[in-house]
Parts: structure tokens; C-alpha cells; sequence
């Protein structure tokens, strides 16, 4: 089937796999949905849809409910080059198209015409990439895992070289090189992704605030805005 909507009950976790005679674009009306391959981690949600090119090896995992549309395309159709998927803004439009083509029962001839369009509005959609790259250098790996193991608690990257046997600047220099990102704008995707998983799970927004390591309230929902394009009482609603 080259387009359907199906629901995923929360936890669940597709094994590594891999599609050789297709890409596929893969969308969440509601909940979250990340893919993982052996480079990183990328988030799908209600404002952002996966491409993932076809012969790539990746897994699957889901938190809470989850509404997903996917659709798939042929080899030759590649929307986006390379072979690490790519995450999109999903616009209004954008949005409702994915719906409708992935409604049961859809006559064949207007499922083409749905998917002529949504070809069309997927290469003019702007690049919103929600990843969390995965490390190669073990000292960066250590660094990474002391953050996620309790974001509760705020790592200064000082404290981090500390412990992993390097100087903060040499550091610094490893999250430019491997992630292309500054310490703080990492660790502020890290705490965004993990604010989604809180708010899916039912936390409330000032809970989610301490755990994702907030030091206000304000802040945290200053910062999801800024970077979900809606806050996450508006996100946790329709979660």
C-alpha cells in the first residue's frame, strides 16, 4: 500500500529495518514518533514530518498514542537527497493533505492527484530539523550521556570535559565538528525532545519544566515556543 494511516499504542518499538524499493514520508497528526538510525535520532510531531531515503537501516520508536500517516514513494521519486533522513515543517496545508490521502478507502485516481501535490508542497517545505546526531568520538559520547542520563540537572561544559578527560574548549570544538552545534543549542534540542516524551506522557507543564531541567516555568515555554512554534500547553492539548 503506498499510503495509510494507522494508530500505535504508546512504548512501541519498531526493530531495524529497512524499505529497498521505496523512500517514505512518515507524519504524526498526534502524539511523537522518532526515527533512529546508526548517525541519530530525528522527531516527528503534529509540525514536522520524516522523509527517510530508501536502504536505510532504521527503528522506530513511539510516545504515547500515536495517529501516524505514511506514505510511501518509489525510488526514483527522491524528494530530498542523501541517505540520512530529513525532517520538514508541515504546514497547515501541508497537514491536511497528509490526512486525506491517507483516509480509508481512498478511490486510487484521487490518492494520485492528493500525492502529485504533496510532492509538490514537500519540496518547498521549509527544513525544521529536530535531531539529536549521534556521537563517534567516545569523549563526546560520555559527555553526551552524563547530560541525558539527568537533564534535571544543569552540566556546565566545564564540568562535563572534567569527567570525560579532555579541556572545555577541545570539547566545544568536538560538538562544532560532529554535531555542527554549540554545546547549548544541543543540549536545548535534547531538552525540547524530552519535554515532548514528558508532555505525551501526561506531565504537566511545570513538572516538565523541572525534569527537562528549567530553571522557571516562563523559561521553558519561552524556549518550546520559540523552537515547536507553539507552546507546550497548546502542544500538550492536542498531544
Amino acid at each position: 500500500m503506498s499510503q495509510y494511516r494507522h494508530e500505535v499504542e504508546a512504548g512501541t518499538v519498531i526493530e531495524p529495518h529497512r524499505h529497498d524499493g521505496d523512500h517514505q514520508l512518515l507524519y504524526v497528526s498526534n502524539g511523537l514518533f522518532a526515527t533512529k538510525t546508526e548517525h541519530g535520532t530525528w522527531v516527528a510531531s503534529a509540525q514536522r514530518a520524516i522523509w527517510t531515503p530508501a536502504e536505510t537501516w532504521h527503528e522506530h520508536r513511539v510516545y504515547g498514542r500515536t495517529l501516524v500517516h505514511l506514505l510511501r514513494f518509489p525510488v526514483d521519486q527522491e524528494l530530498f537527497a542523501g541517505d540520512r533522513p530529513t525532517v520538514i515543517a508541515v504546514s497547515p496545508l501541508l497537514r491536511e493533505l497528509l490526512m486525506a490521502c491517507t483516509e480509508d478507502g481512498l478511490p486510487e485516481d484521487e490518492a494520485q492527484r492528493l500525492r502529485a501535490v504533496i510532492r509538490d508542497r514537500v519540496r518547498h517545505a521549509d527544513l525544521a530539523p529536530l535531531s539529536l546526531p549521534a556521537a563517534s568520538d567516545p569523549r563526546l559520547a560520555d559527555a553526551c550521556r552524563l547530560v541525558t542520563d539527568d537533564l534535571s540537572v544543569p552540566r556546565t561544559i566545564t564540568w562535563l570535559a572534567a569527567r570525560t578527560g579532555t579541556s572545555d574548549r577541545h570539547l566545544a570544538r568536538l560538538f562544532r565538528a560532529e554535531f555542527g552545534t554549540t554545546y547549548p543549542q544541543w543540549r536545548t534540542n535534547v531538552r525540547v525532545f524530552q519535554a515532548m516524551v514528558e508532555l505525551n506522557g501526561g506531565a504537566t507543564v511545570t513538572e516538565t519544566a523541572h525534569r527537562c531541567g528549567w530553571a522557571t516555568t516562563s523559561a521553558f515555554v519561552d524556549t518550546f515556543a520559540r523552537t515547536m512554534g507553539q507552546t507546550p500547553g497548546a502542544y500538550r492539548a492536542v498531544r
